[in-house]
């Protein structure tokens, strides 16, 4: 299947090495060049803007970071979806709000396009990995034709149902638990510090303790390491938690939890963490309190 992926970061860079290694005739794309260049070094093909993909792909994976971005790589003055033959399908892989889930789906296939609302979790190691999980929303014909994708990219496929919209809510849902879950986990980590545990010993006792949690095992070992190289970064989880809150502002829906997890976020990235990774929201108490992070 002839394939474009649109975003070689820490997730499309996953995505196309697999779809690339099982065989799909994949062209990345990505203005660093150093991540074409990685791309590149498995063989891999790579363009630097969108509007110069290939006009004969059958599916575009988009994986930027943000709307903004999507919107961009599918309508802006450089966008794909000009040059590129009708009936393709079009994988929103990115988090973004319902809302502008349904407005991509609307204006996607008035332009003669399939679409599939389908947002993705498994972090960097999932992607590399093959083994994403997929929120999927859209037609039955929008699946069939992304079928050979989403089974390259993933493990689990969830059809969400034919309402474009359904996956980025239950995106949306998972995000706001991601967040909390990094959030607490640091703030139980510096608590414990600060209280005198040994941070690598808390770990272990927790991780087979009723308090653990997936992003517990997951994020901790990346403060203990002293390793800060974002897997993903804080920044994602401003922006996420940020689309939590405006879609239950519009609900005039409460959310103390997540609204508490996201001014921590943001306070770690106004002390300079934005594109650290998100585990190192635990920076909060350390610029707070003083406590000693593990150094690796």
């Amino acid at each position: 299947m002839k394939v474009g992926v649109i975003g070689l970061g820490s997730m499309g860079m996953g995505a196309a090495l697999n779809l690339h290694r099982k065989g799909h005739d994949v062209t990345g794309c990505e203005p660093r060049e150093a991540a074409r260049d990685e791309f590149a070094a498995a063989q891999g093909k790579s363009v630097s803007s969108a509007d110069q993909l290939p006009a004969d792909l059958e599916a575009v994976v988009v994986f930027v970071i943000n709307a903004a971005q999507t919107e961009d790589v599918l309508f802006g003055p450089k966008d794909c979806l000009t040059g590129l033959n009708k009936g393709a399908v079009i994988l929103c892989c990115s988090t973004v709000s319902p809302d502008v889930a349904r407005s991509l789906g609307k204006r996607i296939g008035e332009a003669g396009f399939l679409m599939l609302d389908s947002p993705v979790s498994g972090g960097k190691s999932g992607a590399l990995a093959g083994t994403m999980t997929v929120m999927g929303s859209g037609s039955d014909a929008a699946f069939a034709k992304a079928g050979p994708v989403l089974e390259a990219i993933s493990t689990k496929i969830w059809r969400l149902g034919t309402e474009i919209g359904v996956g980025s809510t239950v995106k949306m849902v998972n995000q706001l638990l991601a967040g909390v879950h990094i959030a607490t986990a640091a703030e139980a980590l510096a608590l414990g510090i600060r209280a005198g545990a040994d941070p690598k010993t808390l770990f272990e006792v927790i991780s087979e303790s009723a308090g653990s949690s997936w992003m517990w095992q997951n994020r901790v070992p990346h403060i203990l390491a002293g390793d800060d190289t974002p897997s993903s970064a804080v920044n994602i989880f401003v922006k996420d938690l940020g689309i939590v809150l405006d879609q239950a502002r519009g609900l005039t829906f409460p959310l103390p939890m997540a609204s508490a997890a996201h001014q921590l976020f943001l306070a770690a990235a106004a002390h300079g963490e934005g594109y650290k990774d998100d585990s190192f929201v635990i920076r909060v108490w350390q610029a707070l309190t003083g406590i000693e992070l593990p150094k690796g």
